[in-house]
């Protein structure tokens, strides 16, 4: 390369990346409208995650013996409603998009939707040049049914007693990735009232804690001074949750119910590969989706069926139900 190019190059380098937000007019706006449609797009999917987690963490109430090991397998089924697949965007909602079809309103789709094929158009000023964005809706992870594997196992300690942990590997969906991890105490109740026992009916409490790492698809956006970073956005949630359940004993099956109490608190980011233009927008949007950071407490209620296979063996049969329906199937095994 001559270097006298070089030199306009550096210089030109220079330029950018020391621009401020003044020199880029419309840049504000398209960072509102960033946070305005984030919240929009991945609530639905946090909200369902805090239902897949809570599901089936006690197999049973029945006490287990000092240092009794269970191992279990479970296979998750979160049923998607139409009511969190799609959500209703006008131009009025927006500031620096409109829609491109020259329509005033538009259905698209959230994380737990469907492909999208709805365009957005912007206005940039760069250093006193307009210069037209236009992106494309992300798409959702269009599934009518989100399932997943996971392990988890327990640990009978003393005075009726038990750890539980689960863990889940990372999980691709279409147009995004779930995790989970936890751990919890389970205490058995009706230890305390032998008149239960006899009668084979259990009941304990369980207090326990998890983890839900989502990620998504996002916008990708290209300007005039390149790419912005907003690729993928990642949703974090940690839950908090009380259970009271109790079962009945008859023959090889066991019959439980339960009700369940827990708080969610819901961070959100942008991950992926930074941006190519000079200002770091991944970082800005990062922390503006501090805005969107909350708190929520669900109620719900569960019910189960564990059959005794054969020995130490037991299948099992969950429906977890609220504002959602989530469903799990198990095989355990008892040491």
């Amino acid at each position: 390369m001559p270097r006298d190019l070089k030199k306009i190059y550096a210089v030109i380098f220079l330029l950018i990346s020391n621009f401020s937000f003044s020199q880029v007019v419309g840049l504000e706006d398209f960072l509102d409208d960033a946070i305005f449609f984030s919240n929009k797009f991945i609530t639905p999917a946090t909200d369902a995650a805090v239902y897949q987690q809570s599901s089936n963490w006690m197999n049973t109430p029945k006490k287990k013996k000092l240092w009794a090991v269970s191992i279990s397998v479970h296979a998750n089924m979160f049923f998607v409603p139409n009511s969190d697949r799609s959500f209703v965007l006008n131009n009025s909602d927006l500031k620096f998009f409109k829609l491109k079809d020259g329509s005033s309103s538009a259905s698209v789709p959230t994380a737990m939707g469907s492909i999208s094929h709805t365009k957005l158009t912007g206005d940039l000023i760069v250093f006193g040049s307009p210069s037209t964005v236009e992106i494309w809706t992300p798409d959702g992870i269009s599934e009518d049914v989100v399932t997943y594997p996971y392990l988890q196992g327990g640990l009978g300690l003393w005075k009726g007693t038990e750890l539980i942990a689960k863990y889940s590997t990372k999980v691709n969906l279409k147009s995004g990735r779930y995790q989970v991890y936890g751990f919890g105490v389970k205490h058995s109740l009706s230890q305390y009232f032998k008149s239960l026992e006899t009668k084979k009916i259990n009941i304990a409490s369980l207090i326990a804690y998890s983890n839900e790492d989502l990620s998504f698809n996002f916008l990708d956006v290209t300007t005039p001074l390149g790419t912005l970073g907003l690729n993928e956005i990642r949703g974090l949630v940690d839950t908090y949750q009380f259970q009271l359940s109790g079962s009945k004993e008859w023959k090889r099956f066991e019959f439980m119910a339960s009700a369940i109490v827990n708080k969610s608190d819901f961070k959100y980011s942008m991950t992926g590969p930074q941006g190519t233009i000079p200002l770091n927008v991944q970082d800005i949007v990062s922390n503006r989706l501090k805005e969107i950071n909350k708190s929520k407490y669900n109620f719900m209620g569960e019910v189960s069926c564990r059959y005794q296979i054969i020995n130490k063996t037991f299948l099992q049969s969950t429906i977890a139900f609220g504002k959602f329906v989530n469903s799990n199937v198990s095989v355990q095994y008892e040491f």
